[in-house]
């Protein structure tokens, strides 16, 4: 089959995920200095294109591990979460000589399966990466292992990969591996495997190649499974994804830019649409604010709904809950997900955002439902 032309090229934002084993030294334990510099550059050179990235790097555990003499082979819980927290700033260090050199700051983010998962949270945890990539600072997340639990762990960083290109509305999320892409049978073993280049819709076939051939396929906590299972998140948030090559020549971004053998899984819906459909379909209401005609008019053609505009509040609902936003006509317009509690949210009925710190103490979001987290009904 031909190559997959790369969806990079239109990509607005990036997410990479990189796994210990690309980034640790097997032989010494420590941070494999020229991949790091060579995964910096090629990241760098993506920023300078005006892309946005992000950095989803495993590794805390590896090179804790040596740092605290912890044995070879399973760790329990607690050895792990020792080893995370040795290991974390000795990660951040590797990252941040490494892209020093191309004047690309960066910033460390721990998140847990709940700020993943739980609407305020990941609000707040949305809104910092926000506004790190509105600086021009590179992202570089971690799951948060020294504080996490068995049951409230992702266990691996391809799941937590595509849960923060679903958070971002990322157009491409890659997954940097050992292998180049999903197989119908195991290449090393196997001379007359196929190579798969490009993936619409994930079937029970390609789950089987997953949990059979391909089991051993990236080495660390993952594998293909976990790889398969993180494209289906991304690409029901409408972000494409590539499995591919992470040790290329050049660098794995600038590799698959030019068509080098990935597979591409290629969702049917853009990030915005996704969005839109969650917040449309997936959201119950739990109260809902009335807006004046100008406000109403503000939000059809595209505009953020400013406490200004409110004229009343209705339920009971805390920040990250959504509400329906009603005109003076009684009809809804909108729904969107509130940047305040409704207790809060009334105290600004009619105010400017330069008035919120004054009445509730502190600075808060200038709208109360911006027009990202809010669709049109």
């Amino acid at each position: 089959m031909e190559a997959v032309s790369s969806p990079l090229s239109k990509a607005r934002r990036v997410i990479i995920k990189v796994g210990s084993s690309l980034l640790i030294d097997q032989e010494t334990g420590h941070p494999h200095t020229a991949r790091f510099a060579m995964l910096a550059a090629d990241a760098a050179k993506l920023r300078a294109e005006g892309k946005s990235i992000v950095i989803v790097s495993s590794g805390a555990v590896a090179l804790g591990r040596r740092a605290l003499g912890l044995k070879v082979g399973k760790l329990r819980l607690e050895e792990k979460q020792a080893a995370a927290a040795a290991g974390q700033p000795k990660l951040m260090r590797a990252w941040e000589d490494a892209l020093a050199k191309h004047n690309a700051p960066v910033a460390q983010a721990l998140v847990t399966l709940y700020d993943t998962e739980q609407r305020r949270r990941w609000l707040n945890a949305r809104a910092t990466l926000e506004t790190l990539l509105e600086r021009g600072a590179i992202p570089i997340v971690n799951e948060n292992d020294t504080v996490a639990t068995e049951e409230i762990r992702y266990g691996d960083n391809d799941r937590l990969a595509a849960r923060v290109a679903q958070m971002l509305s990322a157009d491409v999320l890659v997954l940097l591996s050992d292998i180049d892409g999903l197989y119908d049978a195991d290449p090393r073993s196997n001379p007359r495997a196929v190579h798969i280049p490009e993936v619409r819709r994930l079937t029970p076939e390609h789950i089987a190649m997953a949990g059979g051939a391909n089991t051993a396929a990236g080495v660390g906590s993952g594998g293909m499974a976990t790889k398969l299972d993180a494209a289906r998140i991304a690409m029901t948030a409408g972000c494409a994804t590539a499995i591919t090559l992470g040790d290329q020549p050049g660098g794995p971004l600038s590799a698959i830019a030019q068509g080098a053998r990935a597979t591409w899984f290629i969702p049917e819906i853009t990030p915005e649409t996704a969005r839109k459909q969650w917040l449309a379909g997936a959201l119950r209401p739990t109260g809902s604010v009335r807006v004046d005609a100008g406000a109403a008019k503000a939000l059809k053609s595209g505009k953020s709904l400013l406490a200004a505009g409110v004229t009343a509040v209705s339920g009971r609902f805390e920040r990250g809950d959504a509400v329906d936003v009603i005109d003076p006509d009684g009809a809804a317009v909108a729904r969107g997900v509130s940047a305040y509690s409704s207790e809060d949210a009334t105290k600004l009925i009619g105010r400017k955002s330069d008035q919120f710190e004054a009445i509730l103490g502190y600075r808060g979001r200038p709208a109360l439902i911006h027009v990202d987290d809010m669709v049109l009904v």
